[in-house]
């Protein structure tokens, strides 16, 4: 071959040997970016930022059933956990919507977490999201589900409370026809019918109250209210039965604090406070109404010297019905409700209410309002 010829021939050659070597790298390139893709777990575009702004729990899956995205909703409800999902519920439902690409959705209860008793109730979404991932949405309906065991709950207690009056009622009435002949056997029974119309009354007006305190229409007229007046008014209005017991009611404390809100219902809710230290105190103690404020709050405090509550009570006692000596609150009068009327009447004026007591040495239950001045809402009932 003529030596003119090599030259050219070898360096076509060359560029046909690097051509095809650049065309096998890239190919490889396109080939190890594809295998990247597949391997790393990315969703489309917008997804991330929509599953971080969801409030309720949002899970994206990938083919393998490994979580590539959880909102903190879902990660709080304890359904990841270890980038899988935590309940076998779950997963069922992520396969069966990957086998018909048909979006479900259920109304779980599951427990709340790899480990623990707590559980909850979930209404689930499952559906695709583009070819390969599988989207979850859960919306927690645990509170739901609580209101409505508490009204359940309710029902059979109020039925239980009245069934003792109403039965009693009857029962003396059948005794004053029998003993319609002896006069003093009828006064006998006419003062305990007496006693008993005026319990059922009582926790008919209790629940009544309740009922309107619960309403979110409750506190319809607020004005500030002065604190002093509102310690002394509850004071006379427990000063009779506290006399009869030899019990003093002394109060004391900052003056001139005020709050905002709705005067009766607040006398209620002192009042209440007062009656109950009153009945679970012994004859001759002394109960201390205390008020004071600072950094915007006004604190009122109700201590006694009575019996106590016992430490794994004091979570229940603001517990619709419940007592913590039954028997000293039937003998009484008590309906129970005292303590959640108070609960929910200082809830709905922006306040909390807490307890400190030990068995034996006495209780102090603390009233917590925001100042008259430091109410959000005291310029518009100005």
């Amino acid at each position: 071959m003529d030596s003119a010829w090599l030259v050219p021939a070898a360096l076509a050659f060359g560029v046909l040997l690097g051509a095809g070597v650049f065309g096998i790298i890239l190919v490889s390139a396109r080939r190890g970016h594809r295998a990247i893709q597949v391997a790393t777990a990315t969703v489309p575009d917008g997804v991330d930022q929509v599953i971080e702004a969801l409030e309720s729990a949002g899970v994206v899956i990938d083919p393998s059933n490994n979580v590539v995205k959880a909102s903190p909703g879902a990660m709080a409800f304890g359904l990841v956990w270890n980038h899988a999902l935590v309940h076998p519920e779950l997963v069922a439902l992520v396969d069966k919507v990957r086998k018909t690409g048909e979006p479900l959705t259920e109304e779980l209860h599951l427990s709340r977490g790899p480990f623990g008793d707590a559980a909850i109730y979930l209404f689930v979404r499952v559906a695709r999201l583009g070819t390969r991932y599988i989207l979850l949405l859960a919306e927690d309906r645990t509170e739901s589900y609580r209101l409505d065991e508490v009204r359940r709950d309710f029902v059979a207690n109020i039925s239980h409370e009245l069934k003792t009056p109403i039965g009693a009622i009857g029962l003396l009435a059948e005794a004053l026809v029998s003993a319609s002949d002896e006069p003093d056997q009828v006064k006998r029974f006419a003062k305990r019918l007496t006693k008993e119309a005026e319990r059922l009354g009582h926790i008919t007006q209790e629940i009544i109250e309740l009922s309107r305190l619960q309403a979110a229409d409750a506190l319809t007229r607020a004005d500030v209210v002065d604190v002093d007046q509102l310690v002394a008014v509850a004071v006379d209005q427990n000063r009779v039965v506290a006399d009869a017991r030899n019990i003093a009611l002394v109060s004391g404390g900052d003056r001139h604090a005020e709050v905002y809100g709705d005067e009766a219902l607040l006398v209620t809710a002192l009042h209440n406070l007062i009656a109950n230290a009153i009945q679970y105190s012994p004859d001759g103690s002394r109960i201390g109404i205390g008020v004071s404020q600072g950094d915007g709050i006004v604190e009122v405090a109700v201590t006694d010297q009575g019996v106590g509550i016992p430490e794994d009570e004091l979570d229940r006692v603001f517990e619709r019905f419940f007592r913590s000596d039954p028997a000293r609150s039937r003998n009484t009068g008590g309906t129970g409700l005292g303590l959640s009327i108070v609960k929910h009447v200082i809830q709905n004026h922006g306040g909390d209410i807490r307890v400190w007591s030990q068995t034996g040495k006495g209780s102090t239950f603390t009233i917590r309002l925001p100042e008259a001045n430091s109410a959000p809402g005291a310029a518009l009932g100005a």
